[in-house]
């Protein structure tokens, strides 16, 4: 059981520093976007420096943190008794269907990376905004499932976090309406 709880540690760390990498990697795609749409020399100066924060930010946190988080719950679910006995349970393989989730939004932000270090922007920082919500469902239903342990009643947290995510984008809305009239 010691092993375990040092595993559990681990496991949670890095699911920090990997959320923690996905929620600011999508702010600088936002700011990337913003940059994109300056004046020169700005625009270049900042598209630079934001192609720099990106890539260090992907390739020394956001990705390490991932595949760490992904070897320690592998080894707590494989290689300790508990972990045999959650996979037996309905809520773990719901979890590790948003887990499956979260990689694709993993890769898809990769794509995206990769496209901003190319200087190809085919997205507007509107989408951006919207696009780092995603994170934030994944994060609130895992964290739901996973203190209820029950594959049933975390559907309540999700309906919360999609009512909240509503109030957050009317309320970006909003701000992006009063910005607008102050600008003109």
């Amino acid at each position: 059981m010691e092993i375990y709880n040092y595993l559990k540690s681990l496991h949670l760390i890095f699911v920090v520093t990997w959320f923690a990498g996905l929620f600011y990697v999508v702010r600088l795609f936002v700011y990337h976007a913003e940059a994109n749409l300056k004046p020169s020399p700005e625009k270049e100066i900042l598209i630079k420096q934001y192609q720099l924060m990106t890539y260090r930010l992907w390739y020394i946190i956001t990705w390490p943190s991932a595949i760490f988080t992904s070897v320690f719950a592998f080894w707590m679910l494989f290689f300790t008794d508990l972990g045999n006995a959650w996979l037996k349970m309905p809520w773990m393989h719901v979890k590790l269907g948003f887990v499956f989730v979260l990689y694709l939004y993993h890769l898809k932000c990769h794509q995206i990376v990769l496209q901003l270090q190319k200087n190809e922007l085919k997205h507007t920082s509107n989408f951006f905004r919207i696009w780092n919500e995603g994170a934030t469902i994944i994060l609130f239903s895992v964290v739901f499932l996973v203190v209820l342990k029950d594959a049933f009643n975390w559907i309540y947290g999700v309906i919360g976090i999609f009512l909240f995510s509503t109030l957050i984008m009317l309320g970006y809305k909003f701000y992006k309406k009063i910005r607008e009239k102050n600008n003109s």
